[in-house]
């Protein structure tokens, strides 16, 4: 009968640090809106990450000028105005989960 191997993870605890808000150089000011058709929207970056909820489509959005910390989840109907950075996005989502396959 085999036997089973557990691995658990250790860290050392000299590698462990406190969590900082933010890293030396990046910016600390939160971008203006740019107005579209009166409202007031932020411009992409890229798209990270693709995932369904409730069978709907959500994309992981990096907005240009904000960190990490300002990424979110948005739907497709919010990303109208980024129809671009969307195909480019699917085009590349696709063929990366074709060569899985």
């Amino acid at each position: 009968m085999p036997s089973t191997v557990k691995i658990h993870l250790v860290v050392n605890i000299s590698r462990i640090k406190w969590y900082v808000d933010q890293v030396d150089g990046q910016k600390k000011e939160m971008p203006q809106p740019v107005v579209i058709e009166g409202e007031k929207e932020w411009e992409v970056e890229k798209i990270l990450n693709k995932r369904k909820i409730r069978g709907k489509d959500k994309f992981l959005v990096w907005w240009k000028g904000f960190t990490a910390k300002g990424d979110t989840w948005e739907s497709r109907e919010n990303l109208q105005n980024a129809g671009d950075i969307l195909r480019e996005f699917e085009e590349e989502y696709n063929r990366d989960n074709r060569e899985v396959r």
